[in-house]
């Protein structure tokens, strides 16, 4: 049944594309996908119609939604025998956007083959990072890059490829000789795309990210409203490189990044209880993005900070370095009182011990343990980052102890009737 299922999508998937012609954006790395899907939404739908992927929509079997624009319907036969009655419809007819933003994960090799096998060749493929997520499925970090690198070969002559060159792995592979365009994004300051200045505001009842964007001698100002962390700005950075691409100039790519939106999850802050503030980047976790986290809350914090940490998962062989370098981060930053999650943090608690780290340490077996002693640790004037993988489910965490629970659903991760089950 699976097997005919995929069959079917990739038919209609395929023949929906070749009709349309949409332009195609695909964005893969380890971390950064879903925000610079949004940012880059965010930018071309000033100009352009705009469908990007929804979710996590980003293998081969959520990618054919996003292009059929339909939804999972579970295992009913009837239900699927309706999505493809309804993606007839969508071929047969014309109305269909402009530009396509798809996610593209790489759990395991040759998944960005396959993802392409679906849409053909794209026009613009942006790489946000390579780092050592998902290495339980790859040898080595370098076996990783290579999956990722493989988007460039799906990328059109007449378009672009879209690098980070903060990101050691990409830098490299940006500066080797090669024919396809490429365009850089980063804070190193000889990318083409280049950010400076970042500050947190927080004045005048505006609260958010600032920074400047120069590109070819030209500086412009942005401000992403209720943005935490320079993951937020990479995001920008990719989707104004994007536009420059498709013709935008750089003021218009700023305005319109004044209406993107961290997603729930991302470095998004939050009240708390007890007059706290909440730094929830609950949607997944990696070290290069735990590390980021911490940062920010070293930067944005007045009274204490406190740090509620998940185990970190699908690191393989770097399990055990990936959450000693979290330790080492958090006693580097100065967290007055560390929460930890799940059976791998066990492995953050070892090594704060060995660093002789002074704060509180606590350890809970899960979230849902962890929730009320947290609630009842934390002081007024507290800043709370919550962080961890998927599995570690720590948005239920930032839901005991935010201000107003009855917005979780619209403002945290996982909050469908399928998660909370």
């Amino acid at each position: 049944m699976k097997n005919i299922v995929a069959k079917i999508l990739g038919i209609l998937t395929r023949l929906t594309l070749m009709k349309f012609k949409p332009v195609i954006i695909g964005i893969t790395g380890s971390v950064g996908k879903t925000s610079t899907k949004v940012a880059v939404a965010a930018v071309l739908g000033s100009k352009f119609t705009v469908r990007k992927s929804e979710g996590s929509y980003n293998n081969e079997f959520g990618l054919p939604f996003t292009v059929l624009d339909q939804k999972f319907v579970g295992h009913n036969p009837l239900a699927w025998v309706w999505v493809f009655i309804k993606a007839i419809i969508t071929l047969l007819g014309n109305n269909y956007p402009q530009v396509l933003v798809l996610e593209m994960g790489a759990d395991r090799p040759g998944d960005i083959e396959k993802l392409l096998s679906l849409t053909g060749q794209i026009d613009y493929g942006i790489i946000t990072d390579v780092g050592i997520s998902h290495l339980v499925n790859y040898p080595s970090r370098e076996a990783l890059a290579k999956e990722k690198f493989s988007l460039v070969k799906g990328v059109k002559s007449t378009g672009a490829v879209i690098l980070n060159m903060d990101n050691d792995m990409i830098s490299k592979f940006a500066k080797e000789k090669r024919s396809m365009r490429t365009v850089t994004y980063g804070l190193d300051q000889d990318s083409d795309v280049a950010a400076s200045d970042l500050q947190m505001i927080n004045k005048n009842q505006v609260s958010g990210l600032g920074f400047k964007v120069n590109h070819n001698g030209t500086v412009v100002p942005v401000l992403i409203p209720d943005a935490l962390g320079r993951s937020n700005v990479y995001a920008a950075l990719a989707a104004a490189s994007v536009g420059l691409c498709m013709g935008m100039n750089l003021v218009d790519a700023s305005q319109a990044l004044a209406n993107y939106r961290p997603p729930a999850g991302r470095l998004r802050m939050l009240g708390g209880i007890k007059n706290t503030r909440i730094i929830d980047d609950t949607y997944n976790a990696a070290p290069a993005s735990t590390n980021l986290a911490l940062e920010v809350l070293s930067q944005v914090t007045t009274g204490r900070k406190v740090a509620a940490i998940g185990s970190m998962a699908e690191l393989g062989a770097q399990t055990e370095i990936g959450h000693r370098e979290v330790a080492a981060k958090i006693q580097e930053v100065g967290v007055d009182a560390v929460f930890l999650v799940g059976e791998n943090a066990k492995i953050i608690k070892d090594e704060l011990e060995k660093r002789h780290y002074s704060g509180v340490v606590k350890w809970f077996e899960s979230s849902d343990n962890a929730r009320i002693p947290i609630q009842n640790e934390i002081q007024e004037g507290d800043t709370i980052l919550v962080k961890g993988s998927q599995s570690a489910r720590m948005e239920k965490i930032v839901k005991e102890i935010m201000s107003d629970p009855e917005q979780a659903e619209k403002l945290l991760v996982r909050q469908s009737a399928q998660w909370l089950k």
